[in-house]
């Protein structure tokens, strides 16, 4: 069931747009919206409702007891996929039985998936993985996380015989452009703590994730014709690169993994007379995070005094921060009870940090505790990206039995 549901959706274009000034950032991501209310609608969930002009999905499952448990818990994914790679025309292919060689994902043009650089793969040779045609990402990210709580869903509303409290299910828009939750409605979403079911392989349980801000640096050149130069001229060019060898070369993203924290330069456009550009930092450190933040303004001010006044400006914005101590307060409700139900369904937990962030993170800062579940996916974001056919099933497995597991506790 949970498979039939994800093929379908990742047929379905929903790439958000960072340069985009509306929200949600594409009008596409409405058309998975539309799905989904009309499938929650047909299933019997109750309270549904898609914002005609966010495309947020919200809907309930109401409680089996009556009414007598008096916590919500609520399941949260996101429909769009990253602007990284396409998500248009995506031809996912199933992989039956892996045999632990390369995956020959399109022979024309010569793309082939290998274990000598994605050992991952090795962890599933036996069972069945869905995998790109090569010119697409596949869109596990996360509409491996929608399939999971949309077939959870179908499982509890046609079986009320299994004990559950009152559920709320949502879906988001432009997640992976960081506006996922700029609209959200708590109120209308009603729970009382939530997961996002957004994470990588089985068995991942996040409750840590990085502290994040973008910075934007312009840089003002003087053009002078090169040979009549000297002492006059003023290359923006090479000033951006200045800048970037300034940064520690060790801590980006190639370089790091774990806690480490990053300088991540994400785009650099220009010429001599103007160069713009653009990086995310990333630390799980709070102390830490600032001092990657007042290294930038230092860079600065040191190239300011080099080349003049203004020469370059920096523009610091912060985009979430660490979940974790807004999670903390709850582990035993939220993280013990998330590890023992993965247990009585036979996967075993693994508690890592998120190296990125989710909707779970701004919403936790936002009054709703919401760690962060996983999706059984890989390589997000690109052509190598797949998941395992039977980790989707056993997640939902995991979700059901978290949804009663929560029942107990809420009682």
């Amino acid at each position: 069931m949970v498979i039939e549901k994800f093929l379908k959706y990742v047929k379905i274009d929903t790439q958000s747009d960072e340069t985009s000034s509306t929200f949600p950032s594409t009008e596409k991501q409405k058309n998975l919206a539309r799905i989904l209310y009309q499938e929650l609608t047909d299933l019997g969930a109750s309270d549904c409702y898609m914002h005609p002009e966010h495309g947020y999905v919200y809907a309930k499952l109401p409680a089996t007891d009556g009414g007598r448990c008096k916590k919500t818990v609520g399941f949260i994914a996101h429909m769009d996929t990253a602007p990284d790679s396409s998500g248009a025309d995506v031809k996912p292919q199933i992989i039956e039985n892996y045999d632990g060689k390369d995956i020959i994902l399109n022979k024309e043009l010569d793309i082939v998936s290998s274990p000598s650089k994605y050992p991952e793969l090795l962890s599933y040779i036996g069972k069945s993985l869905i995998v790109t045609d090569g010119t697409t990402l596949l869109g596990a990210d996360d509409k491996a996380g929608v399939a999971e709580i949309m077939t959870m869903a179908e499982i509890l509303l046609t079986h009320p015989e299994i004990p559950h409290g009152p559920i709320a299910i949502a879906f988001t828009p432009d997640e992976e452009v960081g506006a996922g939750v700029d609209y959200f409605d708590l109120d209308r979403f009603g729970a009382d703590f939530a997961y996002t079911v957004d994470g990588g392989a089985i068995g991942e349980l996040e409750y840590e994730n990085f502290n994040a801000a973008s910075a934007k640096i312009q840089i003002k050149g003087v053009v002078v014709h090169p040979g009549d130069a000297k002492d006059k001229m003023i290359n923006a060019a090479s000033i951006a690169c200045q800048f970037d060898t300034l940064l520690p070369s060790d801590e980006r993203p190639q370089y790091t993994e774990g806690y480490d924290g990053f300088f991540h330069l994400m785009e650099m456009e220009g010429g001599v007379e103007e160069t713009h550009l653009s990086y995310i930092i990333r630390d799980h450190d709070k102390e830490k995070f600032e001092s990657r933040k007042q290294l930038m303004q230092e860079i600065t001010d040191q190239l300011n005094a080099q080349y003049g006044e203004g020469t370059v400006s920096l523009t610091l914005s912060d985009s979430y921060y660490n979940m974790k101590e807004k999670i903390v307060p709850d582990y035993q409700f939220l993280i013990d009870a998330a590890n023992e139900s993965m247990k009585e369904v036979q996967i075993v937990p693994k508690i890592v940090p998120i190296r990125g962030g989710t909707d779970g993170a701004r919403l936790s800062y936002m009054g709703l505790p919401c760690p962060n579940l996983c999706t059984g996916g890989h390589n997000y974001h690109g052509r190598y990206e797949f998941i395992c056919v039977e980790s989707m099933q056993s997640i939902v497995d995991f979700l059901v039995r978290l949804a009663q597991d929560m029942y107990k506790y809420c009682k």
